[in-house]
């Protein structure tokens, strides 16, 4: 056989890979299986985007190629939305790359930004993404803490004592996955000026700003923004639609235009009926997220039972659509405990270690389950709790 790249030594096959296939196999055994790990909407995406697909698959050359820079409507649909929401503008032109989900844009700022021996800041806890993409391209992915007493957010001030020549882009992400933090204007506006000060590409991923959280916030509103920061956000977690792949970058043009020129080599533009979709979505009113709300607020509070059950309330004032727990003091091993819960119950629950470092001793829940299979997992956990 043929060896692998050695880049692939970097790091092991995606946690969430590997683990899906194992409850995959308990299902397979007959355990019935409640997934409370994953952050995969299970509500329906918005009639207007089923409509549009439906619509612009039977039109004339819907199934050719399409542009590598996204069709217009979409982008001039983004724009319009970034202005409704934000109050930021943007240039439809050039300031705007529509993705085949953000996932795919941050290997393409990855590798359009960093080269063998420049360093990236990646938090810690944090997406894995971050970390993984930075050494497919070759480059050091260096942790910054992100600790519970600082509310979850990066003491810039270290950070910048520890800096070397090669670091050249920083990833946030507020609202916070895993933790649910969210960052004020000011914070924002400070990370701005770290970036310009230190010469620093501040990678802002943003999916989850419009998830049980009252101040949606684009890090492109603050000043000086698009000399140094460029922003993902995505239709997955806000509309249900984490299936469709539909995601967007926001920036300079530079920035656009350099991960235009990764993402034009490695695909060929989105299907033309997923773009039409994604523009009439992108149009929906407050309503859609009034209504979207209101459901996530009330699993959160069964949510919210289920891990006090566990002995691991959740602090209060998180946001997003997962909640973040530290485990009891009396539990040694986290992931021991955790399959433990899983092979005895049948609910799972993702350990917090596969964020980084500082998630070692915390759980995450997701709340993309109906409340009767909340209920339900409640319920099991209460007879595991009170059977031992």
């Amino acid at each position: 056989m043929i060896s692998k790249a050695n880049r692939l030594n970097a790091f092991g096959e995606y946690y969430f890979s590997k683990k899906l296939r194992e409850v995959a196999q308990l299902k397979a055994d007959g355990l019935d299986v409640i997934n409370l790990g994953i952050g995969s909407p299970d509500l329906p995406a918005p009639k207007v985007a089923v409509d549009a697909l439906n619509e612009a698959a039977n039109q004339p050359g819907a199934h050719q190629y399409q542009s590598y820079r996204g069709l217009p409507e979409l982008r001039e649909a983004i724009a319009a939305w970034y202005q409704r929401y934000f109050g930021v503008a943007l240039n439809p032109v050039n300031e705007i790359l529509p993705l085949i989900g953000s996932k795919e844009g941050i290997f393409h700022l990855s590798m359009a930004f960093l080269d063998a021996g420049d360093a990236v800041l990646v938090p810690d806890p944090g997406y894995p993404a971050y970390t993984n993409c930075a050494k497919l391209a070759g480059a050091q992915a260096i942790p910054y803490d992100l600790k519970p007493e600082n509310d979850w957010l990066p003491d810039l001030n270290d950070i910048e004592k520890h800096l070397t020549k090669n670091t050249k882009m920083m990833w946030v992400n507020y609202p916070h996955m895993p933790t649910g933090a969210t960052a004020s204007r000011e914070f924002f506006q400070s990370l701005i000026r770290f970036g310009q000060k230190n010469n620093i590409l501040i990678c802002h991923d943003n999916p989850y700003t419009f998830i049980l959280n009252e101040q949606p916030a684009s890090i492109l509103d603050c000043e000086g923004a698009k000399e140094v920061a460029v922003e993902l956000s995505s239709l997955s977690k806000s509309y249900n639609m984490a299936g469709w792949r539909v995601g967007m970058l926001a920036g300079a043009t530079p920035y656009i235009e350099a991960t235009q020129q990764v993402s034009s080599n490695l695909g060929s533009g989105m299907f033309k009926g997923l773009q039409m979709a994604a523009a009439e979505v992108l149009k929906l009113d407050d309503t859609w997220f009034e209504d979207l709300n209101k459901v996530y607020k009330k699993r959160k509070i069964l949510s919210t039972k289920i891990l006090t059950t566990l002995g691991c309330p959740p602090d209060e004032g998180q946001v997003g659509m997962f909640l973040w727990a530290k485990a009891p003091d009396r539990v040694g091993d986290i992931e021991a405990w955790l399959n433990e819960l899983l092979y005895e119950t049948g609910v799972f629950l993702t350990p917090g270690f596969i964020f980084g470092q500082n998630g070692a001793r915390y759980v995450r829940l997701s709340l993309c389950n109906r409340e009767e299979i909340l209920e339900k997992a409640l319920e099991k956990i209460q007879k595991w709790i009170n059977g031992r």
